[in-house]
C-alpha cells in the first residue's frame, strides 16, 4: 500500500481554499479530495461556474492567482474540472439522491454549508473516472 493512501488529506486545510476562493467570488459548487488510481496522491478537485468552462488552464490560473501568497504551506495538488464533466456531473446527480450509488441513495443536505458534513466514498466509478477514495466536503 503506498503513502497517498495510508495518510489522508487535510479536510480544514481543503475548506480553508475553499473559503479564500468564495472570498474573491468564485464560488465553488463542488469540492472533494480525490485519490484516483492513475495518481499516488491525493487531489483537491474544484468545479464552480465562476472558472472558465472552456480552457483549464484559465481556470487554474485564477484560482492560482487567488491562493497566492496566502498559505506558509504549500497548497495541495489541484484538479478544476469544467461544470459539464461526466465526473462532476455524476457525482452531483449522485450526491442529489437522482442516481444511486451501489445499492445506496446518498442525500447530501449537509454539504451546502461551509465546513459542515462530509461524504465518503470508496472504489467506485464515477462519471468517466474511476476513485479509489473521495471526501466530498461541498456539493
Amino acid at each position: 500500500m503506498d503513502q497517498a493512501t495510508l495518510v489522508g488529506p487535510d479536510l480544514s486545510f481543503g475548506r480553508e481554499i475553499v473559503s479564500i476562493l468564495e472570498d474573491a467570488q468564485i464560488k465553488p459548487v463542488t469540492a472533494l479530495y480525490a485519490l484516483f488510481p492513475e495518481y499516488s496522491d491525493w487531489r483537491l478537485v474544484l468545479s464552480s461556474p465562476s472558472l472558465d468552462q472552456n480552457q483549464s488552464l484559465k481556470a487554474g490560473m485564477k484560482v492560482h492567482r487567488t491562493l497566492h501568497g496566502k498559505f506558509d504551506e504549500p497548497l495541495p495538488l489541484l484538479m478544476i474540472l469544467p461544470e459539464k464533466d461526466p465526473f462532476i456531473r455524476s457525482l452531483k446527480s449522485i450526491l442529489s439522491g437522482k442516481t444511486k450509488f451501489g445499492n445506496v441513495t446518498i442525500f447530501a443536505k449537509n454539504l451546502k454549508a461551509p465546513g459542515t458534513g462530509t461524504i465518503r466514498l470508496s472504489d467506485a466509478k464515477i462519471g468517466n473516472r474511476l476513485v479509489s477514495e473521495a471526501i466530498v466536503f461541498r456539493a
